[in-house]
């Protein structure tokens, strides 16, 4: 007997548009979820359980538009699928898992962050939804909002850096500098509240690390050399010690 598979029907990855083709009208766009994955690419090196996408698209019913968020992250699916990676995000390939957290850029073109989207995320399952205004302050709306889905709603967290149990990281926001650019940013932190490095700070600290113990020779050489020096100008062969 033939069994009807919904799935078979569905289109895939290679068959749908990759974005909404909607360009992004301020770098930050794209620079503060690319600090994001370039953090956790270098602290979840080991796992490849997860995927953070930038401006990828998010399909979760047929027939229906992508959802773009300016970055997202789900837990529990593949980290690379193929040697292209993905094209975009359908989540019927996906297990049906949903993103995990869904990040969105405010930007000078005001895209319903606060409305629409937080309908749509809900809607979706999105566990944490993170609004984040870069640039200009929304009235009555703080620079950074984090959101926790509570049986069906989005209840904003106090604080300006929230631990996310089910993630297994916090986020929020500092001053740092990628890229050669100093500014505020966000990064994810351990439950301690402690930031984690991004990998141009490792590179530095590694780099200082290096200078020191470097340094550390040089000046133990330097007070050998001094000692020799003294013993033999008091006549004493130190090959005879």
């Amino acid at each position: 007997m033939f069994k009807y598979n919904p799935l078979a029907c569905l289109p895939s990855s290679s068959e749908l548009p990759d974005s909404d083709d909607t360009p992004v009208d301020n770098e930050l766009q794209i620079l503060i979820p690319s600090l994001l994955l370039s953090i956790l690419t270098s602290i979840w090196q080991n796992r490849d359980d997860w995927f953070f996408g930038i401006n990828m698209g998010i399909y979760y019913a047929d027939g229906k538009p992508a959802i773009v968020p300016d970055g997202f992250l789900s837990i529990g699916v593949e980290r690379f699928i193929g040697e292209n990676g993905r094209s975009s995000y359908v989540m019927w390939e996906e297990d049906g898992i949903s993103p995990i957290l869904t990040l969105e850029i405010v930007s000078q073109t005001y895209n319903y962050e606060y409305e629409q989207k937080k309908l749509d995320y809900a809607q979706l399952g999105v566990l944490y939804y993170v609004i984040y205004a870069p640039t200009r302050l929304r009235r009555k709306r703080q620079r950074l909002e984090i959101y926790h889905l509570v049986n069906g709603e989005y209840i904003l967290q106090a604080g300006d850096k929230i631990w996310m149990p089910e993630v297994g990281l916090g986020i929020g926001r500092d001053r740092g500098t990628y890229q050669g650019i100093t500014r505020e940013w966000l990064y994810w932190y351990d439950e301690t509240g402690r930031r984690y490095s991004t990998p141009e700070e490792l590179v530095t600290a590694r780099e200082q690390e290096l200078e020191k113990t470097q340094n550390q020779l040089e000046q133990t050489q330097n007070q050998l050399q001094e000692l020799l020096s003294k013993l033999q100008q008091k006549g004493i062969d130190p090959s005879n010690l």
